[in-house]
């Protein structure tokens, strides 16, 4: 058992540092990038990949190195932002309804059921195409949908806990609901939903990527994986380096995530 746990803490630790990595990346992305990723030369279209443009140049000879770099940190902060935006939104409606009940509980869970009730990348699209499209636009509707999950989670740790007797012992203290929401109930919730919050992070990626491609999402010229992709899929068989690029930046961005939230997942799970 013991050398389970350690294998599963080897392997979080190992995730942990590419995801850390990508962040990093994404972070310095100015600074490492080698070009202007907006600037356009026509005597540069459609170069292939060189030491010059080690990933090649796109349709309007834009360094695709350059545009990948800048666009990691649109895709990834735009995903963590929306991220912990709906988690905080979440857990706070969670704690609430399993806390006070009543009709308010009735409502709102019935409300997070017809979220579900349909695929998240349906409705996104659908409010997306309302909105008419923009970075803004795209994690708004995908927002919309994402509370869900967070809200019952923390709704059902919430109940299970809210008759404990350290619960009632603060009761007696006099310490009034919200201070027992804050102080006693949102630490012991914590640590499941966080958790929840990293699997989250790769079916985000995937949303505001898959958005950006439709173009409901970020608007070009600005740098963002999944526009990228679209933005050159017209030439793929000309000058392939354009999409697969973008497109193998998003599928190991997204693996490391998703291997990330299994893996914490796993190691919380041999206690």
């Amino acid at each position: 058992m013991k050398k389970r746990k350690k294998q599963l803490r080897n392997r979080m630790i190992i995730a942990a540092a590419f995801a850390l990595l990508l962040v990093l990346i994404a972070i310095l992305a100015p600074v490492i990038a080698p070009n202007d990723p907006y600037k356009t030369s026509a005597a540069l279209i459609r170069k292939a990949p060189s030491a010059a443009y080690l990933f090649g140049t796109d349709n309007l000879g834009r360094c695709v190195l350059s545009r990948v770099l800048i666009g990691a940190r649109t895709t990834i902060a735009s995903t963590f932002f929306l991220v912990a935006i709906s988690f905080a939104v979440g857990i706070l409606i969670g704690m609430m309804c399993g806390y006070f009940g009543g009709i308010i509980d009735g409502l709102l869970m019935r409300l997070a059921d017809l979220m579900l009730a349909f695929p998240q990348m349906v409705v996104a699209i659908a409010v997306a195409g309302i909105l008419g499209g923009g970075l803004g636009g795209a994690m708004l509707a995908l927002g919309i949908t994402m509370w869900t999950s967070f809200a019952r989670l923390a709704r059902s740790h919430t109940l299970a806990i809210k008759n404990e007797p350290y619960i009632m012992a603060a009761k007696l203290q006099g310490k009034n609901s919200f201070q027992i929401l804050f102080t006693h109930i949102f630490p012991n919730i914590l640590e499941p939903v966080l958790v929840n919050a990293l699997t989250q992070i790769g079916t985000t990626m995937i949303g505001i990527s898959g958005l950006s491609f439709l173009g409901l999402g970020v608007v070009a010229p600005q740098a963002e994986w999944g526009s990228m992709i679209s933005e050159a899929r017209a030439y793929i068989q000309i000058a392939p380096w354009a999409v697969l690029f973008p497109a193998a930046a998003t599928v190991l961005t997204i693996t490391v995530f998703n291997y990330l939230g299994d893996a914490v997942m796993e190691y919380r799970d041999a206690d």
